[in-house]
């Protein structure tokens, strides 16, 4: 009986702690999307305040859709995250299956390289980024991004699915080899399938630094025609006077695709994490 109240309370109480800290996570959310749809005065009156009829005023989209490019931007913004997502998740599965599988020197150090990728930010190297797209004659293209964006977050796409991927039995993969199967159609068919949740997480984890950064489009892609969400919505701040329903109104239609991919991958990131911590 005691140690039944002991498990109860333990889980009690790390329930309060998990939703404390979601609170505390969605509610800078929660204020940008409430005040998105209040009027300006309202926004400084009461910002946390549910917007009423007296309050209501949706003329921040109207300006965002009016005199921002919005739908370029997140035209922009779709196309590098989704090209990068794609690179990230195929050459990353693909570094993981050589280095969980195959056994040759130099492997243990190739991990630990691309170990250190996730512990040095790659902001560090922004100088030298910038000097090789000048020469590439990159700058001020979505490609850029895309290239920047793909060696960010390898590695720890590389470290997470080659965990998973040595779980996946060898009994199988020896079965297939058995009846012919190459190792791009093992890789494919047997592999791929089996490791679903690690690459839904690596996804998710993926995307969000991807769709919401500004430093790199602010450096690398500037113009009219590259600007990214998050930078075309620096368009409505000034030095001295900012279109707050406008920045707000942005932000709020920027946190859709986020949301989406949230709940395309929901059950598969759940799983993920969970088989992880069980491991």
């Amino acid at each position: 009986m005691a140690q039944a109240r002991a498990s109860l309370a333990r889980s009690a109480a790390a329930h309060g702690v998990l939703i404390l800290y979601t609170a505390i996570a969605l509610f800078p959310v929660f204020v940008i999307v409430v005040n998105a749809f209040k009027s300006r005065r309202a926004i400084f009156s009461e910002p946390l305040a549910l917007p009423t009829p007296a309050t209501w005023d949706l003329v921040g989209f109207r300006t965002v859709l009016q005199q921002g490019d919005f739908l370029l931007y997140f035209q922009n913004s779709l196309i590098v995250t989704v090209a990068s997502l794609a690179c990230v998740l195929l050459f990353g599965a693909m570094a993981a299956f050589a280095l969980s599988e195959y056994r040759f020197r130099g492997a243990t150090l190739m991990g630990l390289y691309l170990a250190l990728g996730i512990m040095i930010p790659i902001r560090l190297g922004t100088v030298a980024i910038l000097q090789l797209m000048v020469a590439s004659g990159l700058v001020n293209t979505l490609l850029a991004l895309i290239l920047v964006y793909t060696a960010q977050g390898l590695p720890l796409a590389v470290f997470i699915l080659s965990e998973f991927m040595k779980t996946v039995s060898d009994d199988l993969k020896n079965a297939g080899r058995i009846d012919g199967l190459s190792e791009y159609t093992i890789f494919f068919r047997l592999v791929l399938p089996l490791v679903r949740p690690a690459m839904a997480t690596v996804a998710v984890f993926t995307m969000i630094p991807i769709w919401n950064d500004l430093w790199f489009p602010l450096i690398l892609a500037p113009a009219e025609a590259t600007k990214t969400v998050t930078l075309g919505a620096q368009v409505f701040i000034g030095q001295f006077v900012t279109n707050w329903n406008a920045v707000l109104a942005a932000l709020s239609l920027a946190i859709l695709p986020v949301l989406v991919l949230y709940l395309i991958f929901s059950r598969q990131l759940i799983r993920g994490i969970t088989s992880g911590a069980v491991k």
